[in-house]
């Protein structure tokens, strides 16, 4: 992502299995510009990140093809405005309340046990 100072946020490959964007944590800087960029407001510092999140209806949630309640395909933009086709995504409702933090291990996993950076070859 163009915003990153240190290009630490990789888009996953396969989607299938790595439906997200991840930032590798052992590179960030810890700056802050991707959370006011991202235009989800996905993006939480580490100590940000809520493990009770009052949805105000509309998010979009997304996870490994497969996933129990994750069916719904989306198709959308990257921040540069690349096409961004993801299977399996579910939307939230509002005041729906949301454990965000598994979220901080499934990136890490990305980066330790999953592609990594060899997504962007």
């Amino acid at each position: 992502m163009a915003v990153c100072p240190v290009s630490c946020i990789v888009p996953g490959k396969p989607e299938t299995e790595w439906p997200l964007y991840y930032i590798d944590p052992n590179t960030c800087i810890d700056c802050g510009a991707c959370i006011p960029e991202c235009p989800y407001g996905a993006i939480f510092t580490l100590q940000d990140v809520p493990s009770a999140y009052v949805a105000r209806g509309g998010e979009v949630l997304s996870a490994p093809v497969g996933t129990p309640g994750y069916d719904q395909p989306l198709d959308t933009t990257t921040y540069e405005g690349d096409p961004v086709h993801i299977s399996a995504t579910r939307v939230l409702t509002e005041g729906e309340i949301v454990d965000l933090t598994p979220a901080i291990q499934a990136n890490r996993e990305f980066f330790e046990k999953g592609p990594g950076y060899e997504a962007l070859l």
